[in-house]
């Protein structure tokens, strides 16, 4: 009888083990690095059972978009989406054939280089925006003769684009296929088309399902996260 309680007891012994192991795992998980794509083409970023899931949609020729992603990082990645509270979903709101080809460069590697070449693309959107800004209007006309694909080609290598494709690990045969990718520019395109009535502008999100109306700015998103649960 005394053994099989002391087996028993070990038994309990080894599921609470277990469960502090598995505690702590998810604890030690970074969860910056799990990316996932959603079934309209939308990349995931963070854990999908997150308690708080982001949803927000960006250009990437858009400064207000580019001053939320650099100035959240630390905390909105660093912790929030690195513990696993927080989950980002990343939608396209595309503007004009400047930002769709960045959105082209941006999924060419697909999940594993998504997160890190919109980073960059936002870190160095001044100088790639303003030379494609300036390629576009003196060759505009020309450009617009072209098919699509060569457009995007066009465009992308104008304004530096194909530039950091190439520096994130891309390579020229990958840019022109992703370039010239129509089922990749449809459900850009689409995601654009599907957005909220509502959405104010870019960037926009929304907390849970719920929009958070008149936020653009990461001051006025972190408290809405905290209120959330996002830690």
């Amino acid at each position: 009888m005394r053994l099989f309680l002391s087996l028993a007891a070990l038994g309990l012994s080894l599921s609470a083990t277990s469960a502090v192991e598995a505690a702590q795992a998810q604890r030690k998980t970074d969860w910056t690095t799990h990316i996932t794509q959603t079934p309209t083409g939308a990349y995931v970023i963070g854990n999908p059972a997150a308690r708080v899931k982001l949803v927000e949609y960006v250009s990437y020729t858009c400064p207000h978009c580019a001053a939320f992603i650099n100035s959240s990082g630390a905390v909105l990645k660093g912790q929030m989406v690195r513990s696993g509270s927080t989950s980002i979903e990343l939608r396209h709101y595309i503007f004009n054939r400047i930002d769709l080809a960045a959105a082209l460069i941006a999924r060419c590697g697909g999940a594993a280089k998504f997160a890190g070449l919109t980073d960059t693309l936002f870190a160095q959107q001044k100088t790639w925006l303003a030379r494609g800004m300036e390629f576009e209007q003196a060759n505009g006309q020309r450009i617009g003769m072209y098919p699509a694909a060569a457009q995007m080609r066009a465009i992308a290598d104008g304004a530096g684009l194909t530039e950091i494709g190439r520096s994130a690990g891309l390579t020229d045969a990958q840019i022109t296929a992703c370039l010239s990718d129509r089922a990749a520019t449809d459900r850009i395109v689409a995601m654009t088309s599907s957005a909220p009535k509502t959405l104010e502008g870019t960037p926009g999100f929304f907390i849970n399902g719920r929009q958070a109306t008149g936020v653009f700015t990461w001051e006025r998103l972190l408290p809405l996260l905290r209120a959330a649960g996002a830690r």
